[in-house]
């Protein structure tokens, strides 16, 4: 799929004003305080959320120095099995909430955000370098249904066909097999692209500022 190769946007202006509003610069590191993190859980979420956030630990602890593709394996397999679809007016009681990697753990529920962001945080944690990773807005074909859906998106190089990791799905496939997703738009820390137009600044205040800052005072450090 062509429309892969880059970042674009290729939606109605509402869109646009959408990016506007919600995006910043992406975190391109991610030190834990792994006590603070348990600490947090447990008030918040009880024996459960502890579980859950020592499994996540435990398994990057254990793909420490990994190559990059048992990483997306790996991370994408964890996050994809240990929270349950939802949306997040029934998770959250909200029409578009952005959880922490340690609320999405606690509530072990998550809409395809959620899992964009845990698998995002994780493979930052471990390495891998914020370039190579891009949240990529897609309409998916669902059920004959097409829906707003977002994939996290792994570029090998800047040029690179992505391979697609999606809650939809438990195989990472590169984004010319996966016909049921059309992109809308993409972006990362360099910024918003537009078809035919120069890359758009993402340093703005935002709904992912305030995800940064919720996961602050849980213990991480983006």
């Amino acid at each position: 799929m062509q429309l892969f190769k880059r970042p674009i946007f290729k939606t109605m202006a509402a869109l646009l004003l959408l990016i506007a509003f919600l995006i910043v610069p992406l975190a391109s590191a991610l030190d834990l305080n792994e006590q603070q993190i348990k600490q947090t859980a447990q008030r918040k979420y009880g024996a459960k959320g502890v579980q859950n956030v020592e499994a996540w630990l435990n398994t990057m602890a254990t793909l420490q120095g990994a190559p990059e593709q048992q990483l997306l394996r790996e991370i994408n397999n964890f996050w994809n099995k240990v929270a349950l679809a939802g949306e997040d007016i029934n998770i959250w009681g909200a029409e578009d909430y952005w959880a922490t990697p340690l609320e999405t753990l606690g509530r072990a529920a998550a809409d395809c955000e959620d899992y964009v962001i845990g698998k995002y945080f994780s493979l930052i944690h471990l390495g891998v370098p914020a370039d190579k990773l891009r949240f990529i807005y897609v309409r998916a074909r669902v059920g004959g249904a097409s829906i707003a859906h977002m994939v996290l998106g792994y570029y090998a190089s800047p040029n690179a066909e992505p391979l697609l990791l999606d809650n939809l799905t438990g195989i990472i496939r590169p984004a010319s097999q996966r016909p049921d997703l059309t992109p809308v738009f993409s972006f990362n820390s360099e910024g918003v692209y537009v078809s035919g137009s120069a890359p758009s600044s993402v340093d703005r205040i935002s709904r992912w500022r305030g995800l940064l800052d919720k996961m602050r005072s849980e213990g991480f450090t983006p």
